[in-house]
């Protein structure tokens, strides 16, 4: 169980908190020792941006930006790893064109989209065919399950995610939902990653985990630090745990929520949402001044 910190967007220097376990107090221990030697991997949604109805309304918190460019500079590289179009995470954490963030790449679409900070290009594969069918076919499930009142479809280019966040009885509309969509994306060679009240279908094949040890191992990183918040970011702890048994410290970090207890119980240090990761930012940044 990680150590809580309310950590306050006011607070003129954010104290680093202590890891909860030997193993993110060596992760920690490393990245204050060899910061440019040192991969940040942050997550988008519930992370770096609070979670509100619409994601298309979803913003960075306002001082996230600052804080990653207070850091930036300092360490290998920042990773903001999501499963959102790698664009629209750029322009909705206002990532483009900022001075001191020169090191910070966003792997989109779980890894299988890159954007670069210095060249400001988007580099991804063909998308998957699956894809496709799959958006002809979603809106006539959605109806015969009778899921319409209150669910909605986010397109994501290379997935698409339904969210019943706005139904009437978010919880339910989630659970009778799980299984014709596991269904529909099984005929399709996709699967189905469930998060906090959305069911996203998407590619076999790219995860969290999957993106964030391939670009640890690219760069040849000697620590990382990973944050996140659902249970798509469970396979980047994953990674993390993988990274540490092959000798790379690594430091887990839960942006906290209510909504998900498992990344909590996993992680070293536990934050009070996008405004403690914000702090721990600051006081990392400040640390290696």
């Amino acid at each position: 169980m990680g150590t809580h910190t309310d950590t306050d967007s006011t607070h003129s220097m954010d104290p680093l908190p202590t890891p909860a376990t030997r193993a993110g107090r060596d992760g920690l221990a490393a990245i204050l020792a060899g910061p440019g030697k040192t991969v940040v991997g942050l997550d988008f949604d519930g992370t770096l941006a609070p979670i509100v109805a619409d994601p298309e309304q979803a913003r960075a918190h306002p001082e996230a930006v600052p804080a990653l460019a207070a850091l930036a500079p300092k360490v290998a590289s920042v990773a903001v790893v999501t499963g959102r179009p790698a664009g629209v995470a750029v322009r909705h954490g206002g990532f483009a064109g900022v001075p001191g963030l020169e090191h910070l790449i966003v792997l989109g679409h779980y890894g299988a989209e890159r954007w670069d900070a210095v060249s400001g290009e988007v580099s991804a594969p063909a998308p998957h065919p699956g894809v496709a069918a799959l958006r002809a076919e979603l809106p006539g499930v959605l109806d015969r399950e009778g899921a319409w009142q209150g669910t909605w479809i986010e397109e994501k280019g290379r997935a698409l995610a339904v969210h019943t966040r706005r139904s009437a009885d978010p919880q339910a509309a989630f659970e009778a939902l799980r299984a014709p969509l596991t269904d529909l994306a099984t005929r399709h060679g996709l699967i189905v990653e469930p998060g906090r009240l959305v069911l996203e279908l998407r590619p076999p094949g790219m995860d969290k985990g999957v993106a964030l040890l391939e670009y640890v191992r690219e760069t040849g990183a000697s620590a990382v630090l990973y944050a996140g918040d659902d249970l798509g970011d469970l396979p980047a702890f994953s990674a993390v745990d993988r990274l540490r048994a092959d000798g790379v410290p690594g430091l887990l970090v839960c942006s906290g929520s209510d909504e998900v207890t498992e990344l909590r119980e996993r992680a070293d240090i536990v934050v009070d949402g996008p405004a403690g990761v914000v702090g721990l930012l600051r006081g990392l940044a400040a640390q290696l001044a």
